[in-house]
């Protein structure tokens, strides 16, 4: 019996995704958990394991066309059957981890009335809870599929799911403004066309849009970054036997975190009904990948880590990135973005905030320079840092204050 391979979904808000590459091709044996294919949601390239062992049969989405959750991409079965024969059974992709919310089956012996296909690990949750029948639900989903939204409907939570569903239309809705096209380069001039990766259109369309959403406003400072030099020598060592690499980046991100506690303001979102202050501190930590351009994954309540554990995450988090290794859920919910601009030699930039975020600190090199310190020239080790902030929520005055908190921490390391 062939199987047949479902979109899975990859994240609580990701709908669809653009199957990039398929790394298998029909004809080829192909084992359970073997990379099947490619799939690009937000930035991010998730590589899909084959929920089963035979032969891809039949190779149904295309390469770089964007499918929905649920549709089907292929099918897999044994060398002798032909995709048009052949007795068809819905698998869904094994299991991945659990930020990314895979399709499950439904046990084979679950009783129902109706063949209610695949659900999702929400709607599972919801039901063993609140022990509900899924076959006396109607889906609204692709196919029929049972959603989130229709299980809080049957529980009467009705404005629960209206924000389920606002959820969904915010999430599928294309920017307020698309990228502005150059007028056509004249066929005289000599040069090659560099076509666009998925992942440059969706950062030229982001910084666009931000660009065109807030009024953006850059305030420089500089920190003595002594103690933070002083303490990350004498610490790299420790950190390095529980196989941490202890960056200064870990150190960045604990004084914002530091002044997003003492300004909570610098933490918020703009809205038409009110400014947003965010309740959590998730910062986004921007990650070249090179060439092919940038991602930024979130260290969630990054509050709540020490600096031993913010420097874990931070090398988990920039390693994966590197490795396409992420999951569309580290990618989103950021609420503040650091971006280190000064590895690569960088002294101090004016980054673009990534919306709908409020802010973003850009990081320059640390650099020994002479300055004057209690009336006497001082040899330190400075690093300038820029804020650049959204001036409809914050005035000059607190953005300072904000950033003068952060160089406070750093400069007063202990």
């Amino acid at each position: 019996m062939s199987i047949k391979v479902l979109m899975p979904q990859l994240g609580e808000s990701v709908f669809e995704g653009t199957l990039s590459k398929w790394l298998k091709t029909e004809g080829e044996r192909v084992n359970e958990y073997d990379p099947l294919l490619e799939v690009t949601t937000d930035k991010v390239d998730t590589e899909i394991p084959s929920p089963a062992t035979g032969v891809l049969l039949k190779v149904i989405a295309k390469e770089g066309e964007l499918v929905r959750v649920g549709a089907t991409l292929a099918l897999i079965g044994n060398p002798e059957e032909s995709p048009e024969s052949a007795p068809l059974a819905v698998a869904a992709l094994p299991s991945l981890p659990v930020t990314s919310a895979p399709l499950l089956p439904l046990s084979p012996s679950a009783s129902h009335d109706r063949d209610l296909g695949f659900i999702s690990p929400v709607v599972a949750k919801l039901a063993r809870e609140h022990q509900l029948d899924l076959s006396q639900i109607q889906g609204s989903g692709l196919n029929g599929r049972i959603t989130k939204k229709d299980v809080l409907e049957h529980l009467g939570k009705f404005g629960a799911g209206k924000l389920v569903e606002e959820e969904v239309a915010a999430q599928m809705a294309p920017p307020s403004s698309p990228v502005p096209q150059l007028s056509s380069i004249p066929a005289s001039l000599p040069g090659e066309v560099l076509p666009h990766t998925t992942v440059r259109r969706a950062i030229a369309e982001h910084m666009v849009l931000s660009k065109r959403t807030s009024p953006h406003v850059t305030t420089v400072m500089e920190a003595d970054m002594s103690r933070v030099v002083a303490h990350r020598q004498g610490n790299k060592e420790t950190f390095a036997r529980e196989e941490v690499n202890l960056t200064f980046t870990a150190y960045f991100i604990s004084a914002i975190v530091t002044a997003l506690k003492a300004y909570p303001l610098v933490n918020s979102s703009w809205s038409d009904e009110g400014i947003i202050i965010h309740r959590a501190i998730n910062i986004d930590m921007a990650t070249s990948l090179g060439e092919g351009g940038l991602i930024v994954p979130v260290i969630k309540n990054a509050d709540g880590l020490s600096l031993l554990g913010l420097a874990r995450t931070i090398n988990d988090l920039a390693q994966r990135a590197r490795a396409r290794q992420l999951k569309p859920d580290e990618v989103r919910g950021g609420t503040f973005t650091i971006t280190n601009h000064g590895v690569s030699g960088s002294l101090f930039a004016t980054p673009i905030i990534n919306q709908p975020q409020c802010g973003i600190l850009g990081v320059g090199a640390i650099q020994k320079r002479v300055v004057v310190v209690d009336d006497m020239i001082a040899i330190r080790p400075m690093a300038y840092l820029s804020l650049t902030f959204d001036h409809r929520i914050l005035d000059g005055a607190i953005a300072d204050y904000f950033l003068g908190k952060v160089v406070e921490s750093l400069t007063n390391w202990t």
